[in-house]
C-alpha cells in the first residue's frame, strides 16, 4: 500500500543522502522514480539534488506555483510508470501541494517520500513541513547532533560574523556558512534577547 512519508530533521542530518540512496535502491531494481527539488535552493547546480558527502542526481524543479499532481500524472504516463516520488527540500511545498501529494498516494497508489526541515531559524514551522506533519502516513525523524552532543532539533541562522540572527525573512538559502543545527537549549540561548 502506498504511503506519504515525511523524513524531517535539522540541517546536516543526511536527508539528501537518504533520499539519493532510496532512489538508487528503486533504480537498481529496474523501477522508475521521480526526483523533485525546490527551485529556490540554488546552493548547488540547478536541477540537482546533492549531498554534502559528494553524491548527486538530476531532479525536476518545483516552486509554489507548480501543479504537482499534473506534473506527476504526466511523468507517470511515460513508457514506464513511476514506482516512487522523492522530494528534497519539502519544507518549501505549499499546503495545497502536500494535499496533492496525498491524492497521488491515495488515488495513483504511488509512494511519496518527502524530505525537509521542520522549523526555521525562529523555531516556526515551514508551510510544507506543517502540512506534511499533519497529512503524512509516516513521520521519520533523521537525527544530527548539537555541538554539546545532544540531539539537534533546531536551526540557528548566522550573519557574516557568525552571530545568531533573530529576525528576517523565513527563507534565506544557505549552508554551513549561514546555519547551525543545535539542541533546543542552545537554540533558546542563542535567540534570547
Amino acid at each position: 500500500m502506498a504511503k506519504l512519508y515525511f523524513y524531517y530533521s535539522a540541517m546536516n542530518a543526511g536527508k539528501s543522502t537518504v533520499l539519493l540512496q532510496s532512489a538508487h535502491n528503486y533504480k537498481e531494481r529496474g523501477m522508475r522514480v521521480l526526483l523533485l527539488t525546490a527551485s529556490i535552493d540554488d546552493r548547488f547546480e540547478t536541477g540537482q539534488i546533492a549531498s554534502r558527502i559528494g553524491i548527486s542526481a538530476d531532479a525536476s524543479l518545483f516552486d509554489n506555483s507548480t501543479d504537482i499532481i499534473n506534473l506527476i500524472k504526466e511523468e507517470n504516463q511515460q513508457q514506464k510508470a513511476l514506482s516512487c516520488i522523492l522530494i528534497d527540500e519539502a519544507q518549501f511545498l505549499t499546503k495545497d501541494q502536500v494535499y496533492a501529494l496525498s491524492e497521488v498516494v491515495d488515488n495513483l497508489h504511488i509512494p511519496v517520500l518527502a524530505f525537509g526541515i521542520r522549523t526555521d531559524f525562529q523555531g516556526e514551522l515551514f508551510e510544507g513541513s506543517k502540512a506534511l506533519l499533519a497529512w503524512s502516513d509516516k513521520l521519520i525523524e533523521l537525527k544530527t547532533v548539537c555541538h554539546c552532543g545532544s540531539k539537534a532539533t533546531m536551526v540557528i541562522r548566522l550573519n557574516a560574523q557568525g552571530i545568531p540572527v533573530k529576525e528576517g525573512a523565513q527563507v534565506e538559502i544557505g549552508g554551513n556558512d549561514r546555519y547551525l543545527s543545535v539542541c533546543r537549549k542552545h537554540f533558546k540561548e542563542a535567540v534570547r534577547d
